[in-house]
């Protein structure tokens, strides 16, 4: 019986940690005013009739803290590519010189900020959501394993570990968004 309580404890713990792993990615992609390559993930390249990702077409990086820039391995790229960004309504306007793509980052406006400040809080209420799910999933399993035998100080002991485990997650996604909007915050 133990070990069951174990699985459905350690599959709430992985659970969690998607969560915390998916807020991650999507609190890199929120800009901050400074450019990063990752702003340009999820965009995705006409290359010769398939999309393809921006990274597999090109080099992406930055130039200095307002500029990104792409070079592509293949000059007749640098059509499709300047498309595909415009066509991403990322708010970014692409100037190329025949061989580079380059990105000017404007500064954040203190309106876009508190705009990007709301769209974190919404993507970190979205792993708290996951997170709760994964604590009610995990109880749900517990509760059913009481009504087969398991021993009531025992499921009690084991809900209290997945409280604690939802508490630490539920903290690092407050540590995150923190950081997050401090960073947006930041001029």
């Amino acid at each position: 019986m133990n070990e069951e309580v174990n699985f459905y404890i350690e599959g709430a713990k992985e659970m969690m940690e998607k969560a915390i792993s998916h807020l991650e990615d999507a609190l890199r992609v929120v800009r901050a005013g400074k450019a990063n390559a990752a702003m340009l993930s999820g965009i995705m390249v006409d290359y010769y009739g398939s999309l393809t990702p921006l990274q597999q077409v090109s080099n992406v990086g930055t130039l200095d803290a307002r500029t990104i820039t792409i070079q592509p391995w293949e000059k007749a790229m640098i059509g499709p590519i300047e498309k595909a960004i415009l066509a991403a309504n990322l708010g970014f306007n692409p100037q190329n010189n025949g061989e580079i793509v380059r990105i000017a980052v404007p500064p954040l406006t203190e309106e876009r900020r508190k705009q990007l400040v709301k769209q974190v809080k919404s993507e970190g209420e979205n792993a708290r959501v996951s997170i709760r799910n994964a604590r009610r999933d995990a109880n749900e399993e517990i509760k059913k394993l009481q009504k087969n035998g398991l021993a009531e100080d025992l499921a009690k002991d084991s809900e209290g570990e997945v409280q604690k485990l939802t508490d630490a997650y539920s903290k690092k996604v407050e540590e995150l968004l923190e950081k997050k909007e401090q960073e947006i915050l930041t001029v």
